[in-house]
């Protein structure tokens, strides 16, 4: 990873795991709470791709497990997050850029639903029956309904901020190539000056590559004009 992608992504998920802890977590809203850090982890893995969304998620979810006050056992929501990062970054298109709203949103909704089943079935691994006494259904209807509420306000914003922090290079030549030099400059160099040696705008020296080729045309439509007549004459005889 790059050190403006590390920076960047270290402040968002620092800024996202304090607002959780301090403020979502205080709420006291029925079910589950609004994942911020979820949301943050999908933002930035949807801009970056899935490597470095397996490796922002297991460091966000590290940190997650050992802010207080976590009572899980560590390493168990970095294990989430990580192959959240990795199926979201997976979903990246070759552009760069989705091209609407509707891709990302998907994308939140199936996090949130895969993410509390994951969570409750590692804990279901290391003993923690926590989630069959919230109740599994109660946790996924409210975990998907609190991130798709929260998701318009926070992913765009991570997004939008990953990528003027990092542009992406393929999005920069999709976009820009063929306004700042790309394939439109290869273009004008080719078909441009062609064009006006054709017209006769610039006079090539004698002797030049150009001179050769003109008159190796000329030579090969003299030579196929013996060689049709000679081929008309056998013809006639």
């Amino acid at each position: 990873m790059r050190f403006n992608r590390i920076l960047i992504s270290t402040t968002l998920v620092i800024v996202a795991l304090v607002v959780q802890v301090s403020v979502l977590a205080r709420l006291q809203l029925p079910g589950a709470t609004p994942d911020l850090l979820l949301l943050t982890v999908l933002g930035l893995a949807l801009v970056y791709g899935h490597t470095s969304g397996a490796i922002i998620g297991f460091g966000a979810g590290l940190l997650a497990d050992l802010a207080p006050p976590a009572d899980h056992a560590v390493g168990r929501y970095a294990l989430v997050l990580c192959v959240i990062g990795y199926a979201a970054g997976l979903t990246k298109p070759e552009s760069g850029q989705h091209r609407s709203a509707t891709a990302p949103m998907v994308v939140v909704a199936v996090a949130a639903v895969s993410s509390t089943l994951l969570y409750a079935g590692v804990g279901a691994l290391v003993g923690d029956t926590a989630a069959r006494h919230v109740g599994i259904v109660g946790l996924l209807l409210t975990a998907t309904l609190y991130d798709l509420l929260l998701a318009p306000f926070t992913v765009p914003v991570v997004m939008a901020i990953a990528r003027r922090a990092d542009p992406d290079p393929l999005s920069e030549t999709t976009s820009g190539g063929t306004g700042a030099g790309g394939d439109n400059a290869i273009g004008w160099i080719s078909g441009g000056s062609g064009g006006k040696l054709a017209r006769g705008g610039m006079k090539p020296r004698r002797g030049s590559g150009l001179v050769g080729a003109r008159g190796g045309g000329m030579l090969s439509r003299a030579t196929s004009r013996t060689s049709v007549g000679r081929i008309k004459d056998v013809k006639r005889l």
